[in-house]
């Protein structure tokens, strides 16, 4: 693995090249004072929509009154979070299209499900109150059920969460200057910070900015990698990497990803009616469709590069992003930096709101007191701290890890439109089971680990289902 200190001199050397009025210390700076000034505009937007007597529904879903723009772009920032820059653009280069393959699946499923299921469970959720997205099975299959998927997806999104806070490590370790721990105390510092003034209304608002920002970003950059490395390598597919096994283990999780990450069905509540929903899913399709475009891009072009000797072959594959930022122009360099440091902040906060929506209304059921949901910030917050130090994966295997464990909730949200047996005990029985193949065939390195969990799910559910009765009956 690269040294820090000589990816400083690269980064020093770069500024040089390109412009001799910037110095290694001038760039450094300027990241400094654009990094202060985003969050002094971040913590202003929070404290403006601050109100000192928020409903629950205030500010966990925004009063369910977010634009459908604004919607779609704390959607997409939500979702394509620093797993894009760093860690798709590392998976990029070293694997080639298979990344594209594998993100577009995920893009397709999206879409997909958010046209079959997300208009729908938006109306359930104006209909009935739902704040925390586990309330919808709740709702369906009793309290025991809701305490119990709340509780492994607070543990299956500390992962996920993890990758972004070490994203942002390593850029202020490879490009600020500062330690990895530093990086990671400044995310959790901002996570509190925003998450616990703002809201979801602040969030948002933060959000739709980052999310412009950030596929600004990425598209002068790919302009940038284009004109230096003069072609994409795209390797082949299926590959000593992406083979059959491989590719559905990593895929099928992420496909179903909009309707088993708490965070992203959290967003379904939103909207203020149904064109803004409409608009929102819309938007976010062509804003993922592009912004997958472009970070692959950069990762097969740098890949180009690599193989006509003008770019490093990069074993670390989240340091190929690092690698590129050493090469450009200071003004470029530090635009990207500051887009994977807003992607990091934007999906960390997502998700640690949405999991204080969690323990407040489905395991302590405080109704009146946001107080209880926002302690849980601090706590979780530092378990994500604590977990982002030792950098257990790369940033690709951690999100995968987290989708793969959640996907023991899709037998239930298939039970709420289409099945009408099942209760508590069909709920807690699919949820043990599932997570517990997933993190058992992961702990042993099962290659097939997600299609396990799937099989193992779904049979679960099924199979007590028939000895149980619904309380409530399809939805």
């Amino acid at each position: 693995m690269m040294s820090t200190g000589f990816v400083l001199i690269r980064t020093g050397f770069s500024c040089y090249r390109y412009a001799i009025t910037f110095s290694y210390e001038e760039c450094m700076n300027r990241f400094l004072i654009l990094l202060g000034l985003y969050v002094a505009v971040g913590t202003a937007i929070s404290v403006i929509v601050f109100r000192a007597r928020q409903t629950e529904e205030e500010y966990f879903v925004g009063g369910r009154m977010i634009s459908g723009f604004v919607s779609s772009l704390t959607y997409a920032s939500t979702t394509y979070s620093a797993f894009m820059m760093v860690g798709l653009v590392g998976l990029s280069f070293q694997t080639g299209i298979g990344a594209l393959v594998f993100e577009v699946s995920y893009l397709a499923g999206t879409i997909l499900l958010l046209s079959l299921y997300g208009k729908k469970i938006w109306k359930m959720g104006k209909q009935k109150g739902f704040v925390s997205p586990i309330e919808l099975l709740t709702y369906r299959y009793g309290r025991s059920a809701g305490v119990f998927a709340s509780g492994i997806a607070i543990v299956a999104l500390i992962p996920y969460t993890s990758s972004q806070v070490i994203a942002l490590g390593l850029i202020f370790q490879s490009f600020g200057g500062f330690r990895f721990i530093y990086g990671v105390s400044f995310a959790a510092v901002v996570i509190i910070l925003w998450t616990f003034i703002g809201g979801l209304r602040g969030v948002a608002i933060t959000d739709a900015i980052q999310g412009m920002f950030m596929v600004c970003a990425a598209f002068a950059g790919i302009v940038w990698t284009g004109s230096h490395y003069g072609g994409l390598e795209l390797l082949r597919f299926p590959s000593d990497f992406w083979t059959p096994v491989r590719f559905v283990n990593f895929t099928l999780p992420w496909f179903f990803f909009a309707l088993t990450n708490p965070q992203v069905v959290q967003r379904l509540f939103i909207p203020r009616n149904e064109r803004s929903f409409n608009r929102m899913v819309f938007f976010f399709g062509l804003y993922g469709f592009i912004y997958t475009l472009i970070v692959t891009g950069i990762g097969f072009s740098a890949r180009h590069g690599a193989v006509n000797g003008l770019f490093p072959v990069v074993q670390d594959r989240d340091r190929v992003i690092i690698e590129v930022l050493a090469r450009m122009r200071p003004w470029l360099a530090i635009s990207l930096a500051l887009s994977i440091v807003f992607a990091s902040v934007s999906t960390a906060n997502s998700i640690i709101l949405t999991l204080t929506s969690m323990v407040a209304r489905d395991i302590f059921r405080r109704r009146k007191k946001i107080v209880v949901g926002k302690s849980f910030i601090l706590i979780l917050t530092g378990i994500v701290f604590l977990f982002s130090i030792f950098r257990p994966n790369y940033i690709v295997e951690l999100a995968v890890s987290s989708s793969s464990i959640l996907l023991c909730t899709l037998p239930l949200i298939f039970g709420v439109f289409h099945w009408k047996r099942g209760g508590p005990v069909t709920a807690v029985s699919t949820l043990f089971a599932g997570a517990a193949t997933a993190v058992a065939t992961r702990a042993f390195g099962v290659p097939l680990s997600s299609v396990y969990t799937f099989f193992v799910s779904f049979a679960m559910f099924f199979g007590v289902s028939m000895l149980e009765k619904s309380p409530r009956g399809r939805i």
